[in-house]
């Protein structure tokens, strides 16, 4: 039961830190994103489980074309006999129609896997498009504005409503659900072997990667520089639901 990810437990997670995010900071929309991952999460789960699924219908449509080609094969070989001696003309006609018979059995043997993989790229980009949305959420949570003066902001600087403690709660947020968009494509890359789908996990591993160390070069900033004060209610910060 631990050699592979549970999408229930993931999806478990998701809600815990949906109600982490709305204790914290209540009213903040990454409070809905993370509610937004949540459903991607639980559509996640059914789609996993549609992939490990065989698709009945498009095998017995697959089976029927493949029947009714090899009976027209048979049939006309069949006519070449009765005729004689065929000429080279009729050998080379011949000879291209089995190059293509083989062609189109390929194209249909593999039309079960590129329906499949059509569908998990559109949900893998939907991940990858929910990443960018999370990273939006910390551009602005910017450690060293604690330690600017108020002269210093111009009318179009950002509100600096959080407390060391609370951006520092906040940006561990951001990076907690980087890293569940991570696992959600992981599930994926467990369901299937296809290189093209297993290639487009591996660069969203790598995009989450990537924007949580940029996060979490901002927390080091406030460990290092900045002295955060965790005894100081939440609740008195509701001016940053709108973070």
């Amino acid at each position: 039961m631990y050699r592979a990810l549970n999408p229930e437990k993931t999806t478990q997670t998701l809600q815990t830190l949906s109600k982490r995010i709305e204790e914290r900071f209540p009213g903040a929309s990454l409070g809905n994103v993370c509610r937004e991952l949540l459903q991607i999460a639980r559509e996640t789960h059914e789609r996993v489980n549609w992939t490990a699924r065989s698709l009945p219908w498009i095998r017995a449509g697959v089976c029927s074309v493949i029947i009714a080609a090899v009976a027209a094969l048979w049939f006309a070989v069949r006519y070449i006999k009765l005729q004689g001696q065929p000429e080279l003309e009729e050998l080379d006609a011949g000879f291209n129609v089995l190059v293509l018979f083989g062609a189109s059995l390929f194209f249909l043997l593999s039309l079960e896997s590129r329906i499949k993989r059509h569908h998990i790229l559109q949900a893998l980009h939907e991940l990858r498009s929910i990443s960018h949305v999370i990273d939006m959420h910390q551009l602005t949570k910017d450690p060293s504005q604690l330690i600017c003066s108020a002269e210093l902001r111009t009318a179009s600087s950002p509100a600096r409503s959080l407390t060391p403690f609370l951006l520092t709660r906040y940006l561990d947020y951001c990076s907690e659900l980087l890293s569940l968009v991570g696992k959600l494509a992981a599930l994926y890359a467990q369901s299937t072997s296809d290189p093209v789908v297993l290639q487009s996990v591996n660069d969203i591993e790598q995009l989450t990667n990537g924007l949580a160390r940029k996060i979490w070069q901002k927390i080091m900033m406030l460990d290092d520089d900045v002295s955060p004060n965790p005894t100081e209610s939440p609740r008195t910060h509701k001016s940053h639901a709108s973070d």
